[in-house]
């Protein structure tokens, strides 16, 4: 059987995700005890037809969810290729869309939220790694998740299917605890003791300018991008379709951005699926 465990954040599309699964297919069951999952395959095994498979397991299952690392090891143990999807969204644009539908969050316990978010993104910080697509919502519509979804699935290893996810971040928020590989842009000139510069980020183009221009700057972009592009055929030998790239100054507003921009453009242009967060703006 073919697998497929759907994840992530409340309000990141993942009942739009399990609509698409059903379209390609997919025998579809939503908030799924994990603990079921064996017992499901094996039902499916004595000849019910079903030859794959989508669970939506998320933080809804409350104590359920505690049992999803053993429940998944029990179910490679018998042989089962299962993936994992995960999605996410910003959030800013997730607090959007609760005040939009006006839902309480599953761990808000009708406090804030933002709260809720917060303690969901750290429960789900080691499954975010061990996922083998992820995919950010923030800024699709139902069409083109659906459009990526059936890219990843059918698409196999290629080069393409692979995605590249570069965050900047700063470290006085602490260092995110998705990150496959951290790098730390402090040894960078930084633009924050430059007066016109410390009011605006980098993403502005002054800013960008002034840390691009240094050498040092241009030598850690070549070399990272060597290395990484060296590590990504081990990733995927592994069964990775995802690296998560952390680029981390001390605020998160100036170095980080800028070159995390840049190395986003850079593998961009050299055909790298890649998605681009900015933590801490």
């Amino acid at each position: 059987m073919k697998a497929i465990i759907i994840t992530g954040l409340s309000g990141a599309g993942k009942t739009q995700a399990i609509d698409c699964l059903e379209d390609m297919g997919y025998y579809c069951i939503d908030n799924m005890p994990p603990a079921l999952i064996k017992s499901f395959i094996d039902l499916t095994a004595s000849g019910k037809g079903i030859d794959k498979a989508a669970f939506v397991i998320d933080v809804r299952g409350g104590i359920f969810f505690d049992d999803l690392k053993a429940s998944l090891d029990e179910v490679r143990k018998e042989g089962i290729d299962y993936k994992i999807l995960y999605l996410e969204a910003t959030d800013r644009v997730l607090l959007r869309r609760y005040n939009e539908s006006r839902r309480v969050h599953p761990l808000s316990e009708g406090g804030p939220v933002a709260a809720g978010l917060k303690k969901e993104r750290e429960m789900l910080g080691m499954l975010r790694k061990s996922a083998d697509y992820i995919i950010d919502t923030s800024n699709m519509k139902t069409a083109q998740l659906w459009a990526e979804i059936k890219h990843l699935l059918n698409a196999g290893e290629s080069r393409k299917s692979f995605t590249l996810n570069i965050m900047s971040f700063g470290y006085k928020k602490g260092t995110p605890l998705a990150g496959d590989i951290v790098f730390d842009m402090r040894f960078i000139p930084n633009p924050y003791y430059v007066k016109t510069l410390r009011p605006l980020t980098g993403n502005n183009a002054k800013v960008s300018h002034y840390v691009l221009k240094q050498q040092v700057t241009q030598d850690f972009l070549e070399k990272a991008m060597d290395m990484i592009e060296m590590l990504i055929p081990f990733y995927i030998k592994e069964g990775k379709y995802s690296l998560t790239v952390c680029i981390g100054c001390t605020g998160g507003h100036h170095r980080s951005v800028a070159v995390a921009n840049e190395l986003e453009r850079r593998f961009r242009e050299k055909g790298r699926r890649t998605t681009l967060e900015h933590r801490d703006l």
